[in-house]
């Protein structure tokens, strides 16, 4: 008496290891959903209103202590939250040089005015 043979195995994803065909290697890629927004807001600070920069610095701040806290995944746009970030540090300091500038002269203005320079 001859045996059968073991019918074929069902298809899909074979029992190997690694991830399976069409799989990603690596781990999972993120875009940090406030990483553009970081980079326009620095931008913008620069350029436009000054004002803007301590908004941009902080939110920089945020979102790379978020993307720190996720080892495991790996976000795209880090450079993007690091630039408007950097971008928004300038942007304050120039603010508090302008601010500085703008108190010596209401002072001096003020001095002048009473006579006591």
């Amino acid at each position: 008496m001859s045996s059968m043979p073991p019918p074929p195995p069902p298809p899909g994803p074979s029992p190997s290891w690694g991830p399976g065909p069409g799989a990603p290697y690596g781990a999972p890629t993120l875009e940090h959903p406030n990483g553009t927004t970081v980079l326009v807001l620095g931008i913008l600070s620069l350029v436009v209103c000054q004002i803007l920069g301590p908004f941009a610095w902080k939110m920089g701040n945020t979102a790379l202590r978020e993307m720190d806290s996720r080892p495991d995944l790996v976000y795209t746009n880090r450079g993007n939250v690091t630039a408007g970030r950097i971008i928004g540090i300038i942007s304050t300091v120039l603010l508090g040089i302008g601010a500085a500038f703008f108190l010596l002269w209401v002072v001096l203005a003020v001095a002048v005015g009473t006579g006591n320079v």
